[in-house]
């Protein structure tokens, strides 16, 4: 089996509801694929890049798998579209009802056209970081070397309230 770190994020309504019910129901599908191993508290964020839209909510799982990543990645793209995601009408950056992003698969670095690993942005992301170090702070970034937490440390510090832990009736609390 293979670790599996993926970041689920959305800010708008799916068919499951608001956008935390919509991450909540998002985990038994992921567990469908794998066995969840670790999933980090639920966090509000701030948009970045088109900053003219609602807050994110965004999560990290880890997901032993024994699914190879393309195939990994073909479910995901399949789970956002069940939830409503276009990605062909959408505006990068822009609103969402769901997003599922692979960051890691083991320690394994991929290029390929649509599939590069480590996700090539996680690095400039506080709104993955974040969640990905409360879970595994130790993960190490085969590409740079660097662990979650030292990614973290490095980038520019977050305006105050960019990345908020928050409570959510649907997102499961340990």
């Amino acid at each position: 089996m293979s670790l599996a770190t993926i970041a689920l994020g959305a800010n708008l309504p799916s068919p499951a509801g608001p956008p935390d019910a919509a991450l909540a129901a998002v985990l038994p599908l992921l567990a469908s694929n794998g066995r969840i191993a670790a999933r980090s508290s639920l966090y509000s964020t701030a948009p970045v890049g088109f900053a003219d839209q609602p807050r994110f909510l965004n999560a990290v799982v880890a997901l032993s798998t024994d699914l190879p990543p393309r195939i990994l990645l073909d479910a995901l793209l399949s789970i956002e579209r069940h939830f409503g995601r276009d990605r062909s009408a959408a505006l990068p950056n822009g609103p969402r009802t769901l997003d599922l992003d692979l960051l890691f698969y083991g320690d394994l670095v991929l290029s390929e056209f649509d599939l590069e690993l480590p996700h090539p942005r996680l690095a400039q992301r506080a709104f993955v970081l974040v969640p990905l170090v409360e879970i595994a702070p130790n993960t190490v970034d085969p590409r740079s070397g660097l662990t979650a937490s030292q990614l973290l440390a490095n980038l520019a510090p977050a305006n105050p309230g960019a990345v908020v832990r928050i409570a959510s009736p649907y997102w499961p609390t340990d």
